[in-house]
């Protein structure tokens, strides 16, 4: 008979059991309340991150001292509150383990930033207004650049470190608030990183650059986006800069007719010539076209050379959004019959003077009396902050190009986005690029715009990547009568007037194989060439006013179906739509 008590083994695997739940929940409570406050401490580091930023940009140094210390702690705190046992366990559950790896990861990012790269930009920020980094009128003060070099070196490691290992953090796989949280911050770290970098990059090469030792004497290549290469736009005119102590002058302009066609081409990469053949070599125009501008800065100042005996110290070339940029700090621009505000300034450049002036000597005239006009108002500028502004949003556009003849110096300028190379893959992802190349012979590219579609995944065991081009022109149905000769080309290179041809060259990953193409769902004949190790498929595209085409190419292999994939392309009127579209094998 049972004395109705439970077997002592029974009994012992309740207890066991109802330990266990009790734990759950416990520690469910404890992971969630820690979860709130650290997500809440992460919000406020990003807050507090931003309010100081803005504060050193106004030269508030007490007040970005002041909050300095907030943003350690926060960062601290959301970095102990995700650290414990109990937090990491958490990570290992199914489904949601990857918002608390998210979250810590996160957390760690701050914490590191804040101990290690926040004191050394405030450090220097008394030596430097990091606003307007020394520029007053004309003139860069370089002497305090030395001093500031090896502090901004340390942030920058730090913030470069930091930048790697937030872009490594999967937010997708992380529920939508925390997300959202995790993007965010990235987002801080990743200009945090920008800006700190180029400020040290400038403290290294400003100096010498600009003439701290010995004078220097630089080609500027101005290009035009109304017809478009791969580092921006055709080569329009050109001028010889002189930087001594600081001081910026123009000594000399010149025009692309001062160049004639070379009968014999300079020497080119094998993978120029496999897309664009030798013009690029010939032809100062086209130099622009060569996707590296190492190779492109080169060749420009070679050209300069021969044509005028006297060597330069490097290379800027520039597109004409910069124009627009430089006007939002100077303010209107006067030159030949025209006022430009930085909302005209493109239409008149790139449209208008086409249609007031049917001579093409007569437009080099007003295009070099705006080149003058512009320069003189950015050098007498009495907004430094702004300039500065206006020259970081240039370059975060990729429409600032830099070649120095100067080995220690193209090194560092090529390992920048100033320097025009050829993306390098890394822990922070892959690149794919897209080049825009205009064979019409015109300056349509006024009415171009693309939209680029990324999509990763797996296809048939591969992972796989793919990049998806829209090209569209807009020009208006009439463009062959309501649109000047000079614009549309007028036939002259065998394409109908209102009509765009363009090569559209798309690269794959590092060492990624192409596994399929096509255009519009068709297949069509394309170019193949090799930008390194990249793979890069070219399509020959002739559209009509109103006419798109997509083009869309899939890579497999070395660096493909990379959730981190990036996107590279030609700098253009309208910057580019971007985003990452949903996978679908076909």
């Amino acid at each position: 008979m049972s004395d109705g008590r439970l077997p002592v083994q029974r009994r012992w695997i309740r207890w066991v059991i109802g330990a266990l739940v009790a734990f759950l929940v416990l520690a469910t409570g404890w992971v969630v309340i820690r979860g709130v406050s650290a997500v809440s401490e992460l919000q406020s580091v990003a807050n507090s991150a931003s309010q100081m930023r803005s504060s050193i940009a106004d030269g508030d140094l007490e007040r970005a001292a002041l909050i300095a210390p907030r943003v350690a702690q926060h960062a601290a705190s959301a970095r102990d509150l995700t650290s414990d046992p109990v937090w990491r366990g958490f990570e290992f559950v199914p489904w949601l383990g990857a918002n608390f790896t998210a979250v810590r990861e996160v957390a760690e990012v701050a914490d590191d930033i804040a101990s290690d790269a926040v004191s050394p930009v405030l450090a220097i920020a008394g030596d430097i207004d990091l606003a307007s980094f020394g520029f007053t009128g004309s003139t860069i003060d370089l002497a305090p650049l030395a001093g500031v070099e090896a502090p901004l070196a340390a942030a920058s490691a730090t913030l470069s470190a930091a930048e790697t290992q937030a872009q490594q953090i999967d937010a997708d796989a992380a529920l939508p608030p925390l997300a959202d949280a995790v993007r965010e911050m990235r987002d801080v770290v990743t200009e945090a990183a920008t800006v700190v970098g180029a400020l040290h990059g400038a403290a290294v090469l400003l100096p010498p650059m600009l003439g701290a030792d010995e004078p220097r004497t630089y080609v500027l290549a101005m290009q035009n986006s109304a017809e478009l290469r791969s580092d921006g736009g055709i080569v329009g005119s050109l001028a010889l800069l002189r930087a001594d102590e600081g001081s910026i002058s123009i000594v000399k302009q010149a025009f692309t007719g001062d160049f004639p066609a070379l009968a014999e081409p300079l020497p080119l990469s094998d993978s120029t010539i496999a897309l664009f053949g030798d013009g690029p070599g010939r032809h100062i125009q086209n130099i622009t076209s060569i996707p590296d501008f190492t190779e492109a800065g080169a060749m420009i100042a070679l050209r300069w050379e021969q044509q005028f005996g006297e060597s330069v110290d490097g290379v800027v070339a520039v597109d004409a959004v910069v124009a627009e940029h430089l006007i939002d700090a100077t303010g209107d621009l006067t030159f030949g019959p025209f006022t430009a505000t930085s909302d005209t300034i493109l239409p008149i450049l790139l449209s208008e003077i086409y249609a007031t002036y049917a001579d093409p000597l007569q437009q080099d005239v007003v295009f070099a009396e705006a080149a003058n006009a512009l320069f003189a108002a950015a050098l007498s500028s009495g907004q430094p902050q702004q300039l500065i502004g206006a020259i970081a949003a240039s370059s975060d556009e990729d429409r600032i190009r830099i070649w120095s003849a100067h080995p220690e110096e193209e090194e560092m300028l090529a390992a920048s986005t100033l320097g025009g190379a050829l993306p390098v893959d890394g822990p922070r992802g892959p690149y794919v690029g897209v080049l825009f190349n205009d064979t019409t012979g015109g300056k349509m590219n006024f009415y171009t715009d693309a939209v680029i579609r990324t999509a990763v995944g797996e296809c048939r065991g591969e992972p796989t990547t793919q990049v998806r081009v829209t090209w569209t022109n807009d020009a208006p149905a009439d463009a062959a009568e309501t649109l000047p000769a000079y614009v549309t080309g007028n036939g002259v290179f065998g394409v109908e007037a209102g009509s765009v041809r363009t090569l559209i060259a798309i690269y794959g990953p590092e060492g990624a194989t192409v596994q399929a193409v096509d255009r519009d769902g068709e297949e069509e004949g394309v170019q193949t060439a090799l930008l390194g190790t990249r793979n890069v498929v070219q399509h020959d595209v002739l559209l009509a006013p109103g006419e798109s085409t997509t083009v869309t190419v899939s890579f497999i292999g070395t660096g493909a179906g990379d959730r981190l994939t990036r996107v590279q392309h030609t700098p253009m009127i309208d910057t580019p739509e971007t985003a990452r579209a949903e996978f679908t094998c076909d």
